[in-house]
């Protein structure tokens, strides 16, 4: 069991039989006539994906999800789902709607991953911070260019398309930040 005053962002509890993760958590004080303290929390339904806010008297209890973080490795692709091994037992799972599309621009075979596993089932990917991408396309590079001056569209290895500085040409590895897409350095 959880006790309200226990969430915190990444905990994972159950809810009407379904596992939520904590995104945001605030507490608010009881009046000056006395109450108890609120704990308003913001989370993810990690089965349907429904963000929802809710808030639990101090002493509320929960029960603990079933649920665990473990090492993965995106195997392949196979037409609209992708294939990934977790790495512990070594199953694997075929992953397939917008948990497997949200990523598959950055995953590469053999590729690391976080497998968040509820009842037997994936419910959560999750990929490193920054991975290392091939570009494979972009126009050529423009003279006198800077770090931070211009940028030109670069198509990469996965097929997705990032800003890149203008001095960068194809055949370059790069880091790409996988929370925004973003370009951070040559790799």
């Amino acid at each position: 069991m959880i006790n309200a005053n226990d969430l915190r962002k990444g905990i994972v509890f159950l809810l009407d039989s379904a596992p939520c993760i904590v995104i945001d958590v605030s507490f608010q004080s009881p009046t000056a006539r006395g109450g108890t303290t609120l704990v308003k929390t913001k989370y993810r339904n990690l089965i349907t994906g429904q963000v929802l806010n809710s808030s639990f008297k101090a002493g509320d209890k929960m029960d603990e999800a079933d649920f665990a973080r473990r090492k993965g490795q995106f195997l392949y692709a196979m037409g609209d789902q992708g294939v990934f091994m977790d790495q512990e037992n070594y199953e694997q799972y075929e992953i397939s709607g917008d948990l497997y599309d949200e990523i598959k621009g950055y995953l590469l075979e053999n590729g690391e991953v976080s497998l968040g596993v509820f009842n037997d089932q994936v419910v959560t990917l999750e990929l490193p911070q920054v991975v290392e991408l091939i570009v494979t396309e972009t126009a050529p590079a423009i003279r006198n260019a800077t770090a931070t001056a211009q940028t030109k569209e670069a198509i990469l290895e996965t097929g997705i398309s990032v800003q890149v500085p203008g001095y960068l040409e194809s055949g370059e590895k790069i880091k790409i930040d996988t929370r925004d897409g973003r370009f951070v350095s040559r790799a």
